[in-house]
Order: C-alpha cells, then structure tokens, then sequence
C-alpha cells in the first residue's frame, strides 16, 4: 500500500539523521589521521552490509553540519588526481559530545529493545 511506503520511509528518515551524525562522527574520531568525504563513505560502505539506510549524498551535509557545531574541523588540501579536498578531524568538543552520543544511543537502544520484547 502506497500510504504504509510513505509512512515507513519518514519514519525511517527520521530514524537515521541522528544515527548517521553519530556513525559518521565515530568514523572521523577512530582514524589516525584526517580523511576526506570519499574516504569517509568507503568506510561506511563496507561495514553497511544490508542495511544502506546512510546514503553518500547525505555525508556531505552532515559533515558540514558537524563542522559548524565545532565537532569536526577541515581544511581543503590539493589533490594530485582531481579537485582539492576537503579533510575532517575530530575536535576535542567532538571526541566529548561523541561520548555522550555514545551512551543517548545505548540507553535508547536497550529501552526500544526492552519495549519491543514486550
């Protein structure tokens, strides 16, 4: 039914803009060393398996939107093949609000388990 498709892809937007700033700030937090939006996504994209929900046209935004809250800073660097890129590293406001992050999404996750169960 058309109606349970529109509903199940809002909810399922709504589900996953947090869970990608979350997922995308840890993978920028566990490099060594800064890493660029491709980068990034090729990440993601292996460990993604069945579950595509983060899709590589909303990195970007959510990078740059992690970078205006002070989270993640960048600096654009040249490139020997192609355009100039754009490196992101953790700040050290991003490595404590991750943290957190960390544990708001444990406590939600075990609540929504434990109510699921039910």
């Amino acid at each position: 039914m058309e109606d349970e498709n529109l509903v199940d892809r809002k909810f399922q937007k709504e589900l996953n803009a947090g869970v990608a700033a979350l997922v995308l700030l840890n993978v920028v937090s566990r490099a060594g060393e800064p890493m660029y939006g491709y980068q990034i996504a090729a990440m993601v994209g292996e460990n993604q398996q069945d579950a595509s929900f983060i899709k590589q046209g909303t990195f970007y935004p959510i990078l740059h939107s992690l970078e205006g809250s002070g989270l993640l800073k960048s600096k654009v660097e040249p490139s020997v093949n192609g355009p100039p890129r754009r490196y992101y590293r953790i700040t050290p406001d991003g490595r404590d609000t991750l943290e957190r992050w960390k544990t708001i999404w444990q406590t939600t996750r075990d609540f929504a388990d434990s109510m699921l169960r039910s």
